[in-house]
């Protein structure tokens, strides 16, 4: 039985953590090493660091941050943001990081994703989609058909379809797609499972799902009828709502293989 994962989002800002809902309205959440520090002690599987600004901003990733952040854990690391050379991926895997994330240089550079799988792996690059529907009363399946990509932090539209570039993006190496609905982001009223089972349905790779988490149902949910292999969070656990441990324990119970600490 395939074993489902639980990953702890950080989106870093300016050396901070911040959660907002749809990418907008950002508030403070804490230290980015000190969060995922707790977050792995909860039970979290995985981490990942995005520094949501840096392509925006025209900047480099915040290896510091990044490093404070690896020394503290035992899980892989994701980093994401202001990659945009296969110089820029080596840095980061310099500073402590066992994957990175690719999102609007996967985009701009799709061939960006080949030259870092081909140095360092398929399994190190995660391909990134922000996904937004293009008009909230179309059908589900119409609306996850015409889902498009959006970039610079969810504020560009590019045109490309989520599955068609789903497609490509494993095409072209990558090892893992980390779904985020823009649309659910920070709701906390579950996950976007039509969207994510259409990606699931489209690509052999691993599907992370990604905005909207709020209830251990979601969970259920986006792990069923999603079909996703991994889940993340952020807010549900940086405000104490709950654990990652304790979100496993629940999801064994409801019948669903997870890695369960000793």
């Amino acid at each position: 039985m395939l074993t489902r994962r639980i990953i702890a989002c950080l989106d870093v800002t300016a050396g901070r953590v911040v959660k907002g809902v749809q990418f907008v309205g950002l508030r403070d959440a804490g230290d980015p090493a000190e969060l995922a520090e707790r977050h792995v002690q909860g039970g979290a599987d995985e981490i990942v660091f995005l520094d949501i600004t840096a392509t925006h901003e025209g900047r480099d990733t915040l290896l510091n941050a990044v490093q404070r952040t690896a020394e503290r854990i035992f899980v892989p690391l994701t980093v994401g943001g202001g990659i945009r050379a296969l110089e820029d991926a080596a840095r980061v895997f310099d500073a402590g990081a066992d994957k990175i994330s690719l999102n609007s240089a996967a985009i701009t550079q799709p061939k960006l994703i080949e030259e870092i799988g081909a140095r360092f792996g398929a399994q190190a690059v995660v391909v990134a989609i922000d996904a937004r529907r293009a008009l909230p009363n179309q059908t589900e399946r119409v609306a996850s058909e015409l889902a498009e990509v959006y970039i610079n932090g969810g504020r560009k539209a590019t045109g490309k379809r989520v599955l068609d570039w789903a497609r490509e993006a494993e095409q072209r190496g990558g090892g893992e797609i980390l779904l985020t609905s823009m649309d659910a982001d920070g709701t906390r009223n579950g996950f976007d499972c039509e969207l994510t089972a259409a990606v699931s349905q489209a690509v052999q790779i691993p599907v992370i799902a990604s905005g909207g988490a709020g209830t251990v149902n979601h969970f259920v949910d986006v792990f069923t009828r999603g079909h996703a292999d991994a889940a993340l969070a952020a807010s549900i656990f940086h405000y104490g709502m709950m654990d990652a441990r304790a979100l496993k324990e629940q999801l064994a119970a409801r019948g669903l293989s997870m890695r369960l600490p000793c």
